[in-house]
C-alpha cells in the first residue's frame, strides 16, 4: 500500500497550485475518486484484527516555526495501520509539494487506542503544537479533545462520526449527510418527489436515515417506504418491493458489496428495478458496482474523481505504492494548515477562520466546516456504467449561502 520515502520533485504547477492563498476573500487551499474506503470502516471504534505493532517513535517533518500536531493510528493492525501509514505519506507529500510552508509537523502514533491517543496530543501539546490534526477513530477524539478545550486548541479529525464532533473538533472526512443532501438535492431537481429506501441496519445506516428523510422533506418530498435491514435482506426487501410502484426514486445506502446484494433481493422480490431511479452515495463507487447490471443507470454522490486520480499519480511517483481513499484527507488537512500558516497571521486556526463559509479546496474539491464540527462537501453526481462511472452533474464551484 505504501513505497520507500524517496523523494522526488513534485511539478511546478502542483506547487504553484497547491501555494494558493486567499482568493476572492476566502482561504482557498487548491490542490491538483477512485473506490471511496468504507465510511463506517474508521466510524466508531477500534479495528478488529490482532495486536498491534510496536508503536513508532515520534517524527517531527519539516522546518516551520508553526507546529502542527499530527496523531494516526501508525503501528495499528491490519487495514488501520495500512490506512494510516498512506495518510503520514500524504501528509509529508504535502508538505514537499507546498512552497516554502512555515510548518513542522509533529507526528504522533496512537497504536489505534485512546490511551495513545491522549499520549500522543500531550507530547504534541508540550512541543508547541498549535492545531491536532486526528486522531483517525472516533473512540479517541473525545480523549484528545478533553486536553485541547481547557487550551482553546482546535482538532481536525478524520472520523465518520459525527457524534463526536463539536466544541473545537471539526471533521475533516467524508461524512454521510453530505452524499444524501447532494443526491437527494439533485434527484428533486430532475422531477424525483416519492422515495424509498433500503440501508443497513448498523450505525452508518441511522445516520442515512436522520440526513435522507430531512433532505426529503427540504424539498417537500415523500418517503414511501423505508426498510433496514441486517443478516435478513428478502424480508424488508419484499416490503420496499410491493410499495415501489408508488415511488420514482430508490436510495440503496450501503458499500459495493452490500449494494448488490440488496439490488439482487430487491429483484429476487419481484422489483423491476430498471423502472425507478436508484440512488446511492459515494460509496457506490465500486468496481462491483459498475459491474452489476441492475444498478447500471444509477446515480450516486461522490467526490469528482479527477482529484483523486492526480494525487494518486503524484503518490505513486513518490512512494512507488496506492495511496488509500482516505490519504486525501491527511494532504489536505496539512496543505490548509501550510496555507492558512501563511496568509492569516495569528488567526491562522481561529474556530472563525476555521468556519469560513466560502469553505477551501481541496483534492476531492471543495469543503467547509461548520460551527457545530461536521463538514459539507461540494459533490460531484456519478451515473453507474459497466466501464465505471460518468459525471451528469460536476461538483459546485463556490458553495451557495
Amino acid at each position: 500500500m505504501e513505497g520507500p520515502h524517496h523523494r522526488t520533485s513534485p511539478p511546478s504547477g502542483t506547487t504553484r497550485r497547491t501555494a494558493l492563498g486567499l482568493i476572492v476573500g476566502a482561504p482557498l487551499l487548491t490542490a491538483c475518486s477512485g473506490i471511496q474506503q468504507s465510511l463506517s470502516q474508521f466510524s466508531s471504534s477500534n479495528p478488529e484484527a490482532g495486536p498491534a505493532g510496536p508503536q513508532q517513535q515520534p517524527q517531527a517533518v519539516g522546518t516551520g516555526q508553526v507546529k502542527i500536531g499530527l496523531i494516526l493510528p501508525l503501528s495499528a493492525s491490519g487495514n488501520a495501520g495500512l490506512a494510516a501509514q498512506s495518510m503520514r505519506n500524504a501528509a509529508e507529500m504535502a508538505l514537499a509539494e507546498f512552497q516554502n510552508p512555515n510548518i513542522q509537523l509533529l507526528i504522533k502514533d496512537d497504536g489505534g487506542s485512546p490511551q495513545g491517543a491522549a499520549q500522543g496530543t500531550q507530547q504534541a501539546l508540550s512541543e508547541g503544537a498549535e492545531i491536532i490534526l486526528g486522531p483517525l477513530f472516533a473512540g479517541s477524539v473525545p480523549p484528545t479533545a478533553q486536553l485541547t478545550r481547557p487550551r482553546g486548541t482546535s482538532v481536525i479529525a478524520f472520523s465518520t462520526d459525527s457524534s463526536v464532533a463539536g466544541h473545537g473538533v471539526y471533521l475533516l472526512s467524508f461524512l454521510p449527510e453530505s452524499d444524501i443532501n447532494r443526491i437527494v438535492d439533485y434527484s428533486s431537481g430532475i422531477g424525483k418527489r416519492s422515495f424509498a429506501a433500503m440501508v443497513p441496519d448498523n450505525a452508518y445506516g441511522n445516520v442515512v436515515e436522520a440526513a435522507f428523510k430531512q433532505a426529503v422533506g427540504r424539498k417537500n418530498g415523500r418517503v414511501i417506504a423505508f426498510e433496514k435491514y441486517g443478516a435478513d435482506r428478502a424480508t424488508p426487501a419484499r416490503t420496499v418491493a410491493q410499495a415501489l410502484g408508488q415511488a420514482d426514486a430508490l436510495l440503496l445506502a450501503d458499500d459495493g458489496d452490500s449494494v448488490v446484494a440488496t439490488a439482487d433481493a430487491l429483484t429476487a422480490a419481484g422489483a423491476n428495478l430498471r423502472n425507478i431511479q436508484l440512488l446511492g452515495t459515494g460509496l457506490w463507487d465500486n468496481p462491483r458496482v459498475f459491474a452489476s447490471p441492475v444498478l447500471q443507470g444509477g446515480l450516486y454522490a461522490a467526490p469528482d474523481p479527477s482529484g483523486f486520480r492526480g494525487f494518486a499519480g503524484r503518490y505513486r511517483a513518490k512512494f512507488g505504492g496506492e495511496p488509500v481513499r482516505t490519504a486525501t484527507l491527511a494532504y489536505d488537512a496539512v496543505a490548509l494548515m501550510a496555507a492558512l500558516a501563511r496568509t492569516q497571521g495569528a488567526q491562522r486556526f481561529a474556530p472563525e477562520t476555521l468556519t469560513n463559509p466560502s469553505g477551501f479546496a481541496g483534492i476531492d474539491g471543495l469543503f467547509r466546516f461548520r460551527s457545530d464540527g461536521t463538514n459539507e462537501r461540494g459533490l460531484a453526481v456519478m451515473k453507474v456504467a459497466s466501464a465505471g462511472s460518468t459525471p451528469v452533474a460536476g461538483s459546485p464551484k463556490s458553495f451557495g449561502a
